[in-house]
């Protein structure tokens, strides 16, 4: 792997971190019905707080109360974890990372078990050739899942998959710490990638491709949402100003 695809892979999830605050606040504020928001967000919500519990065991933090889906979005109150400092950030950190691999996993369990045509997508988007192909492959999507052979399946993961992308960005407490743990898991990566290791390479090249595979699909749902909100926001803008 070189050290370039794997930074890129980490600069598409930064993108799409910042495409989800983008789409978070809009919806939030201009959708003309609170409940209709609270459905799209709650799958994705209740993944993201999973993954805050999930950094609590991983470094040693007592989870004190959990909040899994609220008006105000979840929670999870926790002690101070055994790994000074780092733990927080790890915690913070978790849902920038685990949500990717859950979307990469909805991704595999609708194309091989309940029949949505989802075409190859890149794992990283760095080049003019990378756009049109993922601009292509939505098209196919779309076409093929509605249009060729309607598949109800596909209108669910539509729904899950959006609700992850809303939900990836980090909370404002948890954004310092989460900002953090990128520039953490960057270094760490190119030091894995110089040091020549094989087995350390060899890792690092399977979690990213995964990873990067959930970034993909995260920026290719932003934008997809980012076009369905443009009504919204010409709706919000016509009615409040």
């Amino acid at each position: 792997m070189q050290a370039e695809a794997f930074l890129l892979v980490i600069a598409t999830g930064i993108v799409v971190m910042l495409i989800s605050m983008t789409l978070d606040v809009l919806w939030a504020q201009a959708m003309p019905v609170r409940v209709f928001y609270y459905f799209i967000k709650a799958p994705g919500v209740i993944i993201h707080e999973c993954s805050h519990v999930l950094g609590c065991f991983i470094t040693g933090a007592t989870i004190k109360k959990v909040v899994l889906f609220s008006r105000d979005g979840g929670s999870v109150t926790y002690s101070s974890p055994k790994i000074p400092w780092l733990g927080h950030v790890v915690i913070s950190s978790a849902p920038l990372f685990c949500i990717p691999l859950v979307l990469a996993g909805c991704t595999w369990v609708f194309s091989q078990y309940l029949g949505c045509a989802l075409p190859p997508l890149p794992s990283s988007v760095g080049s003019m050739d990378a756009v049109l192909g993922l601009g292509r492959g939505i098209v196919e999507m779309f076409t093929r899942n509605l249009f060729v052979r309607f598949n109800a399946w596909f209108l669910v993961y539509l729904y899950l998959t959006l609700s992850l992308v809303l939900s990836v960005a980090p909370s404002s407490q948890d954004i310092r710490n989460a900002a953090i743990g990128i520039g953490i898991i960057t270094l760490a990566g190119l030091v894995i990638l110089w040091s020549g290791i094989p087995f350390a390479v060899s890792v690092l090249e399977e979690i990213t491709l995964l990873v990067g595979i959930g970034f993909a699909l995260g920026l290719v749902f932003g934008i997809i949402a980012l076009v369905i909100s443009v009504p919204l926001m010409i709706w919000y803008v016509h009615n409040h100003f």
